[in-house]
């Protein structure tokens, strides 16, 4: 559980991050904010304005605790870390495969099945828990509609065409994505999804909670010895984790969109918690933002049973278990990769 519950998210602007022996301190204004015992940390999450000292950064890469830092909407900029570790053999294998273009293409294949299956499991809830919602009827015939896709994925097919269902399935499920919107309609509509910078106050909440789950599937990545830049379904491209975002795409629903719609629905947070800027960018609020962590970290605590191990298994450790079955299928120990599929 270490890993799961004891990130520290840093978002006070001017903050400074120091170490004073074994503890990691939080200065704002030249005063004291906040102390947390070091060897118990697994990662630090700094946001916006959030500096630190050479001296904390060393200790963290001793301790092998990254230091991630993003902007205010939660955009990656770079994280600090120690020595890369692991092992060699299982990483040249890693290589190797990303050279193979039907390892790739049924690798591809697995992550994209799991996603649109996620994904059509979030609209089917939906419809459950709110027959009377408007759009009923076109959120089920999306759910159709990824079924159909879902079915012709089931043999061998290139890379290139996997991706091309997967693009289809990701814009039928945006396409309904409105409709399970239940509550304060007017400040958290969706009319399609929009990035860097999102521009509206839903494409905001999930463009934030994708970068956190990011950052947490490469720190499972990099803790089974796997190079969490080179992917299979996304291909390599400088800064861009790859295989991060690979294992990440059927996470997304059943972790950060739930999280999204639960927020909203449930008017845990508000759309006054949100600011426009004069690019056109909008961010939330430092209040939104504490609001919207505390949220998903409480998702992180709750069990899921994972169909592949055959047991209940916290949903902030399913990152770390698809690693940990990556890594399985690259020594040859699993036949296949096999996905986390949300029943």
């Amino acid at each position: 559980m270490k890993r799961l519950l004891n990130t520290l998210y840093v978002t006070t602007q001017s903050s400074y991050l120091m170490r004073e022996g074994d503890t990691v301190v939080v200065r704002v204004d030249k005063e004291d904010r906040l102390r947390v015992p070091l060897h118990g940390l697994a990662g630090i999450v700094c946001f916006g304005r959030v500096s630190a000292s050479p001296q904390l950064m060393g200790a963290c890469a001793e301790r092998d605790v990254a230091i991630s830092f993003f902007d205010e909407r939660g955009r990656f900029w770079a994280r600090v870390q120690g020595p890369v570790s692991g092992n060699v053999l299982l990483r040249r294998e890693q290589y190797r495969r990303a050279e193979d273009p039907e390892q790739t293409a049924a690798i591809a294949r697995a992550i994209v099945a799991a996603k649109i299956a996620n994904s059509r499991t979030v609209l089917m809830r939906a419809v459950r828990d709110h027959p009377e919602m408007a759009g009923a009827e076109h959120t089920r015939d999306a759910a159709d509609h990824l079924a159909r896709l879902l079915k012709a994925l089931d043999r061998d097919l290139p890379l290139d065409t996997a991706r091309g269902y997967e693009g289809e399935a990701a814009k039928t499920y945006f396409g309904v994505f409105d409709h399970l919107i239940v509550a304060q309609k007017e400040d958290f509509r969706f009319g399609g999804r929009n990035r860097r910078p999102p521009l509206d106050n839903m494409n905001a909440l999930l463009s934030f909670l994708y970068a956190m789950l990011a950052h947490d599937t490469a720190a499972a990545l990099e803790g089974v010895g796997l190079d969490p830049a080179v992917g299979y379904l996304h291909r390599d491209r400088p800064g861009r984790p790859g295989l991060a975002l690979d294992l990440m795409e059927e996470l997304r629903p059943v972790i950060a969109d739930r999280v999204v719609l639960s927020l909203v629905n449930r008017q845990q947070i508000r759309g006054s918690g949100f600011v426009c800027t004069e690019t056109g960018a909008v961010m939330m609020d430092d209040d939104t933002r504490k609001q919207v962590l505390l949220a998903y970290q409480e998702r992180k605590q709750e069990e899921m049973q994972h169909p592949f191990l055959d047991e209940k298994v916290a949903v902030g450790l399913l990152p770390h278990v698809s690693a940990l079955l990556m890594a399985r299928h690259l020594r040859g120990d699993l036949d296949g990769y096999p996905p986390f599929l949300w029943r």
